[in-house]
């Protein structure tokens, strides 16, 4: 049964009242401002209707609703005024604010009554929306968690199957075996400043996050080309250098074959970074001679950061160039042609570039 708190210094009132409700509702009544705090201090969140006269003595109607916003419970439960009928006009106020309807004297018991089951269902069935909606709500932020994780441990196994594979190729090459790692962070440095320079570029930190990572498979290609070409100390002959360029075809292929752990943006992005990494802004790159825009953002990122490790790392075929050299070399064209764009990034980037640098030069 719903209890209903029915409040009025007149006493007749109350208790008439209570009579006309008392077989369908669990009646609490109240004579005075104590007895009202009293009420709403023992059973506040119970009562499914408030029957208050509007001119109670001590607290008038718009005060009463005060308290109730107060108490947070303005919201889940209805104020039905008990009004006289000189004061008719209250129901015509444009300020009508937790006035949901009146009840006048004398009383009509059935008027009485079905006006205060209107409202009480009304607000049953508003709170029983409200609970359903909260229960879902905290299922649903269940099940987001659980999918965050499950991403989480999905996406810490697909790093590792990435370092995997390059590790093998390191392994293999005469390279430095910190060289993943530090493509890896001038990527991120040179992808970053490319996201808040140029947004058009469609760059955001998801999509930073996947070039990052996908820039360890850049080289994954090397697996198929033979230890006699991959570690020859000599320059190699047209043929040789034609063969190891097929490193890039052979990447995006071994990518492709193994995409489907892989969301559609890793797996197209790690296609990416693998084919077209050697290609250049004027066309002269390989394997396939894009142009200009026509090589994605992604493989754009990972080879000028490509580019930058190499000429300042020392390998089996020469010394390692100064900073200042590569520096110089990259933005003046002498080590293949890029995009202004990327130009411009890595020139506000060399800072960033060197402290990296040195923080990873005795690696």
């Amino acid at each position: 049964m719903e209890k209903v708190l029915i409040v009025d210094h007149e006493f007749a009132n109350r208790d008439q009242l209570k009579e006309i409700l008392k077989d369908t509702y669990d009646v609490e009544t109240a004579g005075t401002v104590e007895e009202v705090s009293a009420q709403m201090d023992a059973h506040g969140n119970e009562f499914a209707t408030v029957l208050y006269r509007f001119s109670m003595k001590g607290l008038d109607g718009y005060s009463f609703l005060e308290r109730l916003d107060k108490r947070g419970l303005l919201s889940r439960m209805p104020v039905l005024f008990i009004n006289e009928r000189e004061a008719a006009h209250l129901e015509h106020s444009p300020t009508r604010m937790g006035i949901y309807d009146f009840v006048h004297k004398p009383f009509v018991a059935e008027i009485v009554r079905r006006r205060v089951s209107n409202l009480t269902d009304l607000f049953i069935f508003k709170r029983g929306l409200e609970q359903k909606v909260e229960s879902q709500t905290v299922t649903m932020n269940k099940q987001f968690k659980l999918l965050k994780m499950q991403k989480e441990e999905l996406d810490k196994s697909k790093q590792n199957i990435v370092d995997i594979l390059a590790t093998v190729v390191e392994c293999r090459s005469l390279e430095s075996g910190d060289h993943i790692s530090r493509i890896k962070g001038y990527t991120r440095i040179i992808a970053n400043r490319m996201m808040k320079d140029y947004p058009e570029t469609g760059l955001d930190e998801n999509i930073v996050n996947i070039i990052v990572s996908a820039s360890s498979l850049h080289d994954i290609g090397k697996i198929a080309i033979p230890d006699s070409i991959l570690n020859k100390p000599g320059k190699l002959t047209k043929d040789e250098f034609e063969f190891m360029k097929s490193h890039t075809i052979r990447g995006a292929d071994i990518v492709n074959n193994i995409s489907g752990i892989w969301d559609e943006d890793y797996a197209r992005i790690s296609y990416e970074i693998c084919r077209y990494h050697h290609e250049r802004y004027d066309g002269r790159g390989y394997p396939d001679g894009l142009k200009g825009d026509a090589i994605p953002i992604s493989a754009q990122c990972e080879s000028i950061a490509d580019v930058y490790d190499a000429l300042v790392t020392e390998s089996v075929y020469r010394a390692a160039y100064s900073r200042e050299d590569a520096f110089n070399m990259i933005v003046q064209g002498e080590a293949g042609v890029f995009a202004p764009q990327l130009l411009e990034s890595f020139r506000k980037s060399r800072e960033e570039f060197e402290d990296f640098l040195d923080r990873n030069k005795d690696k």
